[in-house]
């Protein structure tokens, strides 16, 4: 979950988390370059999984997956905005937080969910017992907004989490000033996180 402010900063931000061992990377749209970014990623960065996050309108579906990206989130959930993208072929994780957005978004062949603001709407025991009754239909979430390298660990022991995200990687700060090392020894430290709960060869 990343903020873009200058487009040039796309691909070093791209190169400098895989070189961290980071695979995917998802940028906001919720800057005027964002669009701009995404393309420039995917032409020069293909070998990274480039999402769009942010995506709040059905228009947004058609302008993301036309620039390259790979997957998109939102915040919360629109059905039309998730029937924009199934019929793009675009994969999509729908924002959640209740049982019945859950539902919604099964219903209309969601199967990976963006668990958002995950710490403040109660965290891992609010995950947990969210998931519970729909466990048995294989559906994995992926929980965005207060993870940080403090909880991953925790969040990743979760076995419904299929991923996370969050802006600690890579905040504003140290995009604006270039420090494309710092970003790539903050992914360093959560990829080795990610091996050490998950194995080798899981990615981040």
């Amino acid at each position: 979950m990343l903020t873009i402010d200058d487009a040039d900063d796309a691909v070093p931000l791209a190169l400098a988390l895989l070189a961290g061992g980071v695979s995917a990377m998802e940028l906001t749209l919720r800057t005027p370059v964002a669009l701009k970014a995404i393309r420039l990623v995917k032409a020069q960065v293909p070998e990274i999984a480039l999402g769009a996050g942010t995506v709040l309108a059905a228009e947004q579906v058609t302008a993301v997956s036309e620039a390259g990206a790979d997957f998109a989130v939102s915040p919360g959930f629109d059905p039309n905005i998730v029937e924009r993208a199934m019929a793009v072929g675009l994969p999509f994780a729908p924002g959640v937080m209740t049982p019945s957005e859950v539902g919604a978004a099964i219903r209309l062949g969601c199967s990976d969910l963006k668990f958002f603001p995950a710490e403040p709407s109660g965290g891992i025991a609010m995950l947990k017992s969210i998931a519970a009754p729909f466990s048995h239909l294989g559906i994995r979430f992926i929980p965005l907004g207060g993870v940080n390298a403090d909880n991953l660990l925790s969040w990743l022991a979760v076995p419904e989490v299929t991923a996370v995200g969050g802006s600690w990687l890579a905040p504003r700060s140290l995009i604006a000033n270039k420090d494309w090392q710092a970003i790539t020894d903050r992914a360093t430290a959560a990829s080795e996180i990610v091996r050490t709960t998950r194995g080798p060869g899981s990615g981040t």
